[in-house]
């Protein structure tokens, strides 16, 4: 099987620096400002993640995912993979990364074992190892009963694995997805979602974009939110969620029935969105843990017999939307 002699500990499986991309003004458009899709990024992307870049259309996702994958050559800045730069060496950079394009195009006249092992030969994997490398890559995306099937006569879904499977021949560490859920149905989805966890099982890195958030929340470690080429947000899903909008998102639960809980919470200071349930609330609550023990404290002494007490994190559509849309 073909390998690398990069050193992969130690290193992040993407650092951008200073990373700007600038386009021209349309043709036609006279007077126009330049476009900015990158500006000055500075991001490292850990290796043995799942990665979710987000952000609104022309937030500059496709075109960092490009200049990651060295198909972009950058206005400005440094790209690094595992180590090695993009620019200066592509060839060993472009060894270490798999790359599904948002709109990929397959070989329709050729069978999926034809098609895979010419990407193997394409790769320079060693001609003794592409019949099993094709034959391991196969049974890893489940395409086993199609390997002889003509790539024209597929379904979208198909063809979707048959693409990751060419995106991942070359066992690289670092595996790019650019909506690489758009047309699939919900099987194929979760089957793609083990799949990207399956990955990242062995070690590797995902770095994926997709505007199926709830499909992202599952699956993705960390994520970023980009927006007009700049990083809004970046960090571990958790605290990702938890800390966007600066508040946490607390649910109580009362076994006092008479006790007027929203009404209460509602004239506490430090207290938003508080919104009445059958036998307590939800709202929302500045400070941390003690101003949450404070507030449970003085609601207990105020006469409310709390049986529960519980932080409720947004999801990750409603925290994007937010911060996307905050001025």
């Amino acid at each position: 099987m073909h390998t690398t002699s990069v050193d992969l500990a130690g290193t992040p499986a993407v650092r951008l620096e200073h990373l700007t991309k600038v386009y021209d003004a349309p043709v036609g458009s006279s007077g126009a400002p330049e476009i900015v899709a990158a500006d000055h990024l500075d991001l490292d992307i850990p290796a043995g993640e799942i990665f979710g870049l987000v952000g609104p259309n022309g937030a500059g996702k496709t075109t960092t995912l490009k200049m990651i994958c060295g198909l972009l050559v950058p206005t400005a800045g440094r790209i690094a993979v595992h180590g090695v730069d993009v620019e200066r060496d592509p060839e060993t950079a472009w060894s270490l990364i798999g790359y599904l394009a948002d709109f990929f195009s397959l070989y329709d006249d050729l069978t999926v074992r034809e098609y895979l092992e010419y990407f193997a030969a394409a790769y320079k994997l060693p001609a003794s190892a592409v019949p099993g490398r094709v034959a391991e890559v196969i049974g890893i995306v489940g395409l086993d009963a199609k390997r002889d099937a003509m790539i024209a006569g597929l379904s979208r879904g198909m063809k979707q694995r048959v693409a990751i499977a060419r995106a991942i021949i070359h066992d690289p560490a670092v595996l790019v997805l650019d909506e690489p859920a758009v047309g699939l149905d919900p099987a194929g989805r979760i089957d793609f979602r083990k799949f990207v966890t399956a990955f990242r099982d062995r070690g590797k890195t995902v770095i994926i974009t997709s505007h199926l958030l709830r499909d992202l929340e599952e699956i993705c470690t960390v994520v970023a939110l980009i927006q007009q080429g700049h990083v809004l947000r970046v960090g571990r899903l958790d605290a990702f969620l938890r800390d966007a909008a600066g508040v946490r998102t607390m649910r109580i639960r009362i076994a006092s029935p008479t006790f007027a809980l929203a009404e209460w919470l509602s004239a506490r200071r430090g207290v938003s969105r508080v919104t009445a349930g059958l036998d307590g609330a939800q709202f929302s609550l500045t400070g941390g843990e003690l101003e949450t023990a404070a507030l449970v404290k003085d609601l207990v002494l105020a006469g409310a017999e709390v049986y529960a007490v519980e932080e409720v994190s947004d999801s990750l559509e409603a925290v994007v939307t937010r911060l996307s849309t905050a001025p």
